[in-house]
Formats: structure tokens, sequence, C-alpha cells
């Protein structure tokens, strides 16, 4: 695979309980919470999880809507969650992550064979919500 230098960088959930969030996130998905006691402080607007070394997830809150003006109708994405977001996992991450979901009772989906991605076909997928309803899908490649 070629290494490109454009990176995702985040991606922007919006989320009722930030707090609550970043715990099922590092919790089921093994993310690092950041600035989560910035948030409880008031000293930044949200707090963020890491994927990975390069990526983070900000959990902002819907209350943040109102605020949303870089774009003509940004305040509109609020509570409308984006279509998905793929996580690339290991064979054992991947089938831990999904023991963890169960034993806190969050539906997944069945699991999904030779999806297309970014890496080729990946070998297996499922897909779960987190508390606020946004789409998660997990996979493996090797």
């Amino acid at each position: 695979m070629t290494d490109n230098t454009t990176r995702l960088d985040h991606v922007v959930l919006w989320v009722n309980d930030p707090i609550g969030s970043a715990d099922f996130y590092e919790k089921t998905l093994g993310m690092e919470p950041l600035r989560l006691t910035d948030f409880a402080t008031g000293q930044v607007p949200f707090p963020s999880v890491r994927l990975n070394e390069e990526t983070i997830l900000d959990l902002m809150p819907q209350t943040m809507a109102e605020r949303m003006k870089m774009l003509p109708g940004a305040a509109d994405s609020a509570g409308h969650p984006v279509n998905h977001v793929c996580v690339a996992l290991s064979t054992d991450d991947f089938d831990a992550l999904r023991g963890r979901l169960e034993e806190r009772a969050v539906p997944v989906s069945d699991i999904s064979y030779d999806s297309f991605g970014a890496r080729g076909l990946a070998k297996r997928s499922f897909y779960f919500r987190d508390p606020d309803g946004n789409v998660f899908e997990a996979r493996h490649y090797d």
C-alpha cells in the first residue's frame, strides 16, 4: 500500500453525554480519553478519544450545535450522525471488541465477509452503535 501524506486527523461525533461517550469508547474500543478533566471543568468545549497515534474522535456535545457557524447550515448537522465510521483491528482485537460489546448488551450485526475497504477485502466485519446512535463498523484484514 502507498504511504500517502494525507491522513485522517479526526472525526467529530455529536453526542449527548461526552463523558459517558468517552467511557464507552475507552471500555469497548480501548481508546484513550483526552481532555476529560479540562472538559469537566469547562476549560475546553469537548473531549476526545484517541483511535491511534494519528487519529482522534472529538465528542461534540449537541448543545454546541447553535455555535457551529463556520459554514451556513453547519448547526443543522447536529443529531444527524454520519453513515458510519469504520475501525480496522487485528483479528484478536476484533474478537475481543465483539465480546466486550456483547458483555455490555450492545446490539451487534451479523458478521459479514470479504467487505471492500481501504486495505482491500476485509476477512470479517460487523456493525454496532455507540450510546448516541452513531454507527461503527469493526473489521479485520488479517
